[in-house]
């Protein structure tokens, strides 16, 4: 039987360290103010403006419970804006303003350039071969 060192699990939540950890750095070397949640949300925006906080939840695994104080930081930073659904009045859509397009612009080629470092260890091939492997463990197709 494998020790709690060697199961899956625990394995998962060391690269999930580490790859906070080269996130956070990256910025902070980059005098980028953003967590990984929040430019993961900052992309979802941008990729489907006008989306509500439930969908934003929805499009980057994050609890819908906790999603609302992503949001509220991220427009307390200037980064969203929300305004109310045109469709559902109890609903809040948002769109990236001009400064969070910006920094969303600064912080992409950053957080491609640290994948890498994330992996590192690792050839592209097997680079590959895990994110399919993980894709398939969280039950997405593979790209």
């Amino acid at each position: 039987m494998a020790g709690a060192q060697d199961m899956a699990g625990h394995l998962i939540r060391r690269l999930h360290q580490q790859s906070v950890q080269v996130f956070q750095q990256q910025m902070q070397a980059a005098g980028l103010d953003l967590t990984p949640v929040q430019f993961a949300a900052l992309d979802a925006v941008a990729a489907e403006p006008g989306m509500d906080q439930a969908t934003l939840a929805a499009r980057i695994a994050y609890d819908r419970a906790t999603i609302g104080g992503v949001v509220d930081r991220l427009a307390a930073k200037g980064l969203v804006h929300r305004a109310v659904s045109r469709a559902d009045r109890r609903a809040r859509v948002l769109a990236l303003t001009p400064e969070g397009a910006a920094l969303l612009a600064a912080a992409r080629p950053q957080v491609q350039a640290l994948q890498a470092e994330i992996l590192g260890p690792l050839d592209p091939a097997e680079g590959a071969a895990l994110l399919a492997l993980v894709r398939k463990a969280l039950g997405a197709a593979a790209p």
